[in-house]
């Protein structure tokens, strides 16, 4: 197993070497002047098994880009296969035609990635179950919810209740709910505009419990900060905890989030974040759960079992 890193999360991809007790591999990545990105593999890879580690970082434009790039040289350098590894899937949410004459950029990241010379995709958490069928190479969707259920099992909370903060992730909230032995509840959610987020109703018995909110990424936190007011209006316990697997907190979100005051935002660290960026931030480490994966992929075993047992 060869594991190349891009310039996005080198922290992540140590994390990882480690975890497989590999050193990672030798790699150039650099920048022209005029902004053009450039690759070169230190070390031949021909005919060997390649990993490449590159997420969607605060720069999604140049993560991808570089990306596109390495698989590239790895394929025309001989390699056996390329496996990308892609916590963050950038341009997750855009997975659809929502307005007229939209793109569905999703599946457009997903040919690029095929067309500069991708096997495999490994990828955590993504926004919809849709996006891993804009794949015609195989593409595993990983699951976060281990990490999160061993994480609130071990803080004992009472009475918790999982929050989906909208329908569409109440699939993904139920489940968290049924490996943690917590309630369900689903918000209400509307859009009046790109990145504004309004909370009509309240669906379950929260009254007097721990609230979860759960959701796949954070970005501009408004729709954490219109969930906790409407919990907390339907008589919520004052420490409600919000957890996803992306924290890409963009434009006000630090802002926003040191201010809400909620018990603790939990991510992991799919993108690079500062653990001290605001107050109450927990960042759970996402290496092992990959080691494990690409252990199973090596050796032709399930990837399924993995995460979701």
């Amino acid at each position: 197993m060869h594991l190349f890193s891009g310039s996005s999360h080198p922290a992540l991809a140590a994390a990882l070497a480690a975890e497989l007790g590999i050193p990672l591999g030798r790699v150039s990545l650099k920048k022209f002047s005029c902004g053009e990105h450039y690759v070169k593999f230190e070390q031949s890879v021909r005919g060997q098994d390649v990993y490449l580690l590159q997420t969607g970082s605060q720069k999604p434009n140049e993560d991808i880009v570089e990306l596109f790039l390495m698989c590239q040289a790895a394929r025309l350098s001989f390699a056996r296969s390329i496996h990308v590894i892609l916590p963050h899937f950038p341009y997750a949410r855009q997975d659809r035609v929502t307005e007229p004459r939209e793109p569905i950029s999703a599946k457009l990241i997903a040919h690029l990635l095929e067309e500069s010379g991708a096997d495999h995709v490994i990828t955590l958490e993504m926004h919809s179950d849709q996006i891993q069928g804009f794949f015609s190479i195989p593409a595993d969707a990983l699951s976060s919810r281990t990490i999160f259920t061993e994480y609130f099992r071990s803080k004992k909370l009472k009475h918790p209740v999982v929050v989906a903060p909208d329908v569409g992730g109440a699939k993904r909230a139920k489940k968290l709910a049924d490996t943690l032995g917590a309630e369900l509840a689903i918000l209400h959610k509307t859009r009046p505009a790109h990145q504004t987020a309004e909370i009509q109703q309240v669906v379950g018995d929260i009254a007097g419990k721990t609230c979860i909110l759960y959701d796949d990424l954070i970005d501009t936190a408004g729709t954490l900060l219109s969930a906790k007011k409407a919990l907390l209006a339907q008589g919520a316990n004052a420490d409600v905890y919000a957890a996803a697997t992306h924290g890409v907190f963009s434009g006000p979100a630090v802002e926003r989030l040191t201010a809400a005051g909620f018990a603790e935002i939990v991510v992991t660290d799919s993108i690079p974040n500062d653990p001290a960026a605001f107050p109450g931030l927990k960042i759970l480490p996402i290496a092992p759960l990959l080691a494990r994966v690409l252990r199973n992929v090596e050796e032709g075993k399930s990837v399924t079992d993995i995460y979701k047992k």
